[in-house]
């Protein structure tokens, strides 16, 4: 598949088959993953990979799944999918990085942050894993944690590492369209600016 036609066919799908994500599928897309910028190639991501049907359960149940998604009339989608790849990020991985000494100011200290990329960065690896997916024929959906120390807790997270989304990856089933999809997409020419604003 060419990277465009990837990239537009991809969409958050909310209903899978039974069929199974291969153990080579699954390998590339988490691979291609590790080609995500960081910054100063920090790396500060880490996934938990889950299979188990009783485990999944579990993760939709801490996703609120049934009174989340499925009263909203989507279904179990999350516990449904033969994947679930719950992806985590660590800020302490970034400050660390920043105050090795090619990264460390003339001062001795850590560059002030902005921006907390470890959330960017963990973002990017998402997408090209969301893109991985459609280019090899899956379908996949990304929702966010809304309960980090639940999510810690379930799957025996470091309290180091924030968990920050559940990328479910697997076979397209029929489905129900997110409702937030009839508001269209902003004309280019309305968030793009040349030069300045």
């Amino acid at each position: 598949m060419q990277f465009e036609e990837a990239v537009r066919k991809r969409r958050m799908v909310r209903n899978f088959t039974d069929e199974s994500v291969s153990d080579q599928d699954l390998k590339k897309i988490l691979e291609l993953a590790l080609h995500a910028p960081s910054a100063g190639f920090s790396q500060g991501w880490a996934y938990v990979v889950v299979r188990d049907e009783n485990q999944r359960k579990q993760v939709g149940k801490v996703q609120g799944e049934t009174e989340g998604y499925v009263q909203s009339g989507f279904g179990n989608f999350i516990s449904k999918a033969p994947v679930d790849i719950i992806a985590c990020t660590s800020e302490q991985v970034y400050h660390r990085r920043y105050q090795e000494k090619d990264k460390i100011k003339e001062d001795g200290t850590e560059i002030d942050w902005p921006t907390p990329y470890w959330f960017f960065d963990i973002g990017a690896a998402s997408m090209i894993m969301l893109l991985a997916a459609v280019d090899l024929g899956y379908s996949a959906v990304f929702t966010g944690v809304f309960d980090p120390q639940g999510m810690r807790k379930l799957l025996s997270i470091p309290e180091e590492y924030h968990p920050v989304g559940v990328i479910s990856i697997g076979r397209r089933a029929k489905d129900k369209k997110s409702p937030s999809l009839k508001r269209g997409r902003q004309p280019l020419e309305h968030v793009v600016h040349y030069e300045s604003w």
